[in-house]
């Protein structure tokens, strides 16, 4: 499928992907920053933002939506960084298509299978009455009962549209709940491998990536290079954007 996606600058293209339960906008400030070098490419993925709802939600259909958005955005090789959920798209996509992959960065995830832990959120935006209309106050402390970090609620309630009646979630949380065991796990084809540039940035006080994980990346990325954004965990775009970029930019720009 075509997502929809807002573009900002032009130069070499460059496509940002989200993490999962956010959105394009959620990499403006970076976008800001690299638009005047570089054609920012930021789409929302299948079943966030305002792009399509489809069950399907494993790795390879995310992958394939990426493609065929570039495809239609007249976009051949470009450089792509993605983080979390979005940086697994990434790898997926280089995996299968390393033609397309001019440079790939990987922002503070690993190749690997992680333990189930997000479902709670997703059960709790589930459960949000919608009927009568909660303000956002009143959604905020509806989250609070199972989701006490006032930082994650906010994340989550960006997806929550308040301009529909009832309000509505932007996120397909039916295809979110089925399709996490396959959004927790990487299955990389057999064999395949991407052998361009490749970044890894870590978080310094995430746990996402460790020193372990390193031979995973090495033996799919054989020019991965590893890299840790001070003052920053798993979030670190938006919370170290400064440490973030100083990393990204010489790297791009290469």
């Amino acid at each position: 499928m075509i997502l929809a996606a807002t573009e900002a600058g032009s130069g070499p293209p460059l496509v940002l992907l989200h993490g999962l339960f956010g959105m394009g906008q959620n990499w403006g400030a970076i976008r800001k920053a690299l638009a005047p070098r570089f054609r920012v490419v930021t789409p929302d993925l299948r079943n966030h933002g305002a792009s399509p709802q489809a069950m399907a939600m494993d790795y390879p259909a995310m992958a394939a939506d990426v493609i065929e958005t570039l495809d239609a955005a007249g976009i051949g090789e470009t450089a792509i960084l993605g983080h979390s959920m979005g940086g697994k798209v990434a790898m997926t996509l280089a995996l299968a298509h390393p033609g397309r992959v001019s440079r790939l960065v990987i922002a503070d995830i690993a190749p690997v299978r992680y333990p189930s832990g997000l479902g709670a959120y997703i059960e709790a935006m589930r459960a949000l009455p919608l009927t009568p209309a909660p303000t956002r106050k009143d959604a905020d402390a509806f989250l609070a009962r199972t989701i006490p970090e006032p930082g994650i609620r906010a994340f989550l309630l960006q997806s929550l549209r308040f301009d529909t009646d009832p309000p509505s979630w932007r996120l397909g949380l039916e295809a979110l709940a089925a399709a996490m065991p396959a959004i927790e796990d990487f299955a990389p084809p057999p064999g395949a491998r991407y052998d361009g540039p490749t970044l890894v940035m870590a978080g310094e006080t995430s746990r996402y990536i460790r020193p372990a994980n390193h031979p995973v990346f090495q033996a799919l990325f054989p020019q991965a290079r590893f890299t840790t954004i001070p003052k920053a965990g798993h979030w670190l775009h938006a919370e170290n954007p400064a440490g973030f970029l100083a990393a990204l930019e010489p790297f791009l720009e290469a």
